[in-house]
């Protein structure tokens, strides 16, 4: 077998394909208690008003049947809950138990406790049975996902002819001057920032390597398209700091 089949990039280190998954897990578990305050210091809160759009645009109808991936805080699921109204049902899913944890508690303290499920699942094999929903959504964490293909596989499966894949994720910044900026910012404020707030340095130096790692704007298209979705389009967001690709199974 080869490298290139049995390890892959841990941030910018090499690493077994076995062993990214236990090594993002040790992320988010430390993190997990401070993400959505992390997330307000990094973005300046503009990532609310992401997620806010996302869903907004998303073209989820009411009484839809919809599984957040990667659910996390549960930021996206409360906004779908709403957007699907009492007749539908959102299943929030995230491989990390604490993420899964932290994200039923803010649920709950949101006072959404009926039409949700919660599901400790990896996205790379879903345990749901073929085209069961609506639409599948997934916001800032496919970058984290070891074979981001197979977890594109697994959406396409479980979604209903008509269903709609979602994907909001940091992608390829397309100014000269502001990736200068923004890299300056990742690799040399963002660490810190962790270090004082979340008291973890390294684990938001991976976050930053993680989003240059990932597929840019057009590859991960390209990816969706290869694994069967039809009319995949792309929407960059803040001159392509993030993108919303969307893409439907028919």
């Amino acid at each position: 077998m080869s490298k290139q089949q049995d390890s892959t990039h841990f941030g910018y280190r090499e690493v077994p394909v076995e062993e990214k998954t236990r090594l993002v897990g040790e992320v988010f578990d430390s993190v997990a208690d401070k993400y959505d305050l992390m997330n307000d210091l990094m973005s300046m809160g503009v990532h609310r008003l992401w997620k806010r759009h996302f869903v907004a645009t998303s073209g989820i109808p009411k009484g839809g049947k919809v599984l957040d991936l990667a659910s996390g805080t549960g930021d996206i699921a409360a906004l779908i809950h709403k957007r699907v109204g009492p007749g539908g049902e959102v299943t929030m899913s995230d491989i990390n138990p604490s993420m899964l944890n932290e994200g039923r508690r803010r649920m709950e303290n949101r006072g959404i406790v009926k039409r949700v499920e919660y599901v400790l699942a990896n996205a790379e094999s879903l345990p749901f049975p073929d085209v069961y929903f609506d639409a599948v959504t997934i916001a800032f964490g496919l970058r984290n996902v070891t074979r981001k293909s197979v977890a594109l596989a697994e959406m396409y499966r479980v979604l209903k002819p008509g269903g709609r894949a979602l994907i909001l994720e940091f992608s390829r910044v397309k100014s000269a001057t502001l990736e200068k900026l923004y890299d300056f910012y990742s690799f040399s404020i963002l660490p810190k920032l962790g270090g004082l707030v979340a008291r973890d340095e390294d684990s938001y130096r991976y976050l930053a390597e993680s989003i240059r790692k990932h597929p840019d704007q057009e590859t991960l298209a390209q990816m969706m398209r290869d694994t069967g979705f039809e009319q995949v389009s792309c929407r960059s967001l803040n001159a392509g700091i993030v993108a919303i690709h969307r893409g439907f199974h028919v």
